[in-house]
């Protein structure tokens, strides 16, 4: 029996102080990247190519059009605010730096508010990562900074005949039986500092990534950072460098430089809800 005040599970209220806090985070975000140069887009609801967005399909909440092609709820914004602004746009504007304020939607009912920012035709992931890393320090707050790079799992999958599945879920144990000196070292890198020794052991490929992390590193001023290189994201588009914001077990915000045809962007999606938590506990 489901009694009227009952809401689905997975899906969000907020009222008084939670609302407030929610607003409160989404008023800094608008204001700290508008004054950065960018322009605020809202996305529609359906969208037919969230398929190429979602790593699980199943995660997507389908419906039909009114001629009953396939589509769905909106479940990531990145790739329907790319592929907007470049063929439906197009060139009603030239404008490269793009964010937006929605929420998103996976199956059977998790709707997720985020606060997210796209610069289109930008390799260096800094920029964006420090609009992001700005938001967090108008909230006062200071959570856990993890530096990635997709490329190196997937460099080791290949020369070392693992399964990417290994690096999703963390498998150090099967890293480590290995016995490779340098996949330890790997397993175990945290600071900046220590890419350097690394990388006269490491094989040419993962030795180029490995110099990507630490020129990325070495443009930030957030005291608080680990590298995690072994780190598989779980989308689809993200292809090379790539972070993490976590306090504890909550993932605050998440970002990288992705490739959607022949053009390359970075971007970030913050996850409010979870910072509406933190903030208002």
């Amino acid at each position: 029996m489901i009694f009227e005040h009952e809401i689905p599970e997975g899906s969000r209220l907020y009222f008084a102080g939670t609302a407030k806090t929610k607003r409160l985070i989404e008023s800094k975000a608008s204001e700290l990247l508008c004054a950065a140069g960018f322009e605020e887009i809202v996305t529609p609801l359906f969208s037919y190519h969230q398929h190429q967005g979602v790593c699980e399909e199943r995660e997507l909440i389908r419906i039909g059009d009114v001629e009953n092609h396939a589509m769905s709820l909106r479940a990531d914004s990145t790739i329907d605010v790319v592929r907007i602004l470049k063929k439906r746009l197009g060139t009603n504007t030239t404008h490269k730096k793009w964010f937006y304020i929605q929420p998103v939607y996976r199956f059977p009912s998790i709707e997720q508010y985020q606060v997210g920012a796209e610069i289109i035709d930008e390799c260096n992931l800094a920029v964006v990562l420090n609009e992001a890393t700005a938001i967090l320090s108008a909230l006062e707050i200071e959570p856990l900074l993890q530096i990635s790079n997709i490329n190196i799992p997937r460099i080791l999958s290949e020369i070392l005949d693992l399964e990417l599945d290994d690096f999703r879920h963390v498998n150090i144990e099967k890293f480590l039986s290995l016995k490779i000196e340098w996949l330890t070292q790997l397993v175990y890198l945290e600071k900046v500092d220590e890419i350097e020794p690394l990388l006269a052991l490491v094989p040419d490929a993962i030795r180029e990534e490995l110099l990507k992390i630490k020129k990325l590193c070495m443009g930030l001023e957030y005291p608080n950072l680990v590298i995690a290189p072994l780190y598989y994201a779980k989308m689809l588009y993200y292809d090379e460098l790539f972070f993490r914001v976590i306090e504890k077990n909550e993932v605050y915000a998440m970002g990288g430089r992705y490739k959607d045809e022949e053009t390359v962007s970075v971007g970030f999606a913050i996850y409010t809800d979870a910072l509406v938590e933190a903030l208002h506990q």
